[in-house]
């Protein structure tokens, strides 16, 4: 495996079939050179049509798995967000653009901004009667192939 998905999203994931794929791969993540893009029902509608948060987090160690703003001793994550739609009962589709990758840092993000991801039990009020799981869908991944050095880039449809 190469990167990971919080347990509630569906979408993309990555397997390498080689070590060498995988430590080229891995590099290309921890480089930030993989674009990724989500999708997500959020409750609300934010002010902006778009914009981009940058929260410093880490651990609630009281409260795991959970993670908290923490100015002093977080990790900087920063995210881009643009509305796509905006649906009947209250509810916003999104399009999300991690920068960095730390934990439930789409969620978190969404939270602090006032408006959580749809069926979100940790940061939300986790309703799923409408929609029945938690939506967040990771919808594309562009990368470098690990052996013939060309860009390759995959797609998921949105199953909400």
């Amino acid at each position: 495996m190469v990167h990971r998905l919080d347990q509630s999203t569906s979408g993309l994931m990555v397997w390498a079939l080689t070590k060498e794929a995988q430590r080229e791969l891995g590099r290309q993540f921890e480089n930030r050179i993989v674009s990724k893009t989500y999708e997500a029902l959020i409750e609300g509608v934010p002010g902006d049509p778009s914009g981009e948060i940058c929260l410093k987090q880490r651990l609630d160690v009281e409260n795991r798995p959970r993670q908290i703003v923490d100015s002093l001793q977080g990790k900087e994550g920063r995210t881009s967000w643009e509305v796509l739609e905006t649906l009947p009962g209250g509810i916003s589709r999104i399009r999300l653009k991690p920068h960095t990758g730390r934990t439930h840092q789409l969620r978190l993000h969404m939270a602090y901004l006032g408006t959580p991801i749809v069926g979100d039990r940790l940061y939300g009020n986790g309703d799923t009667s409408r929609y029945g799981r938690m939506c967040l869908h990771a919808s594309t991944l562009k990368f470098t192939h690990p052996l013939s050095g060309e860009p390759v880039e995959f797609s998921s449809p949105v199953p909400f």
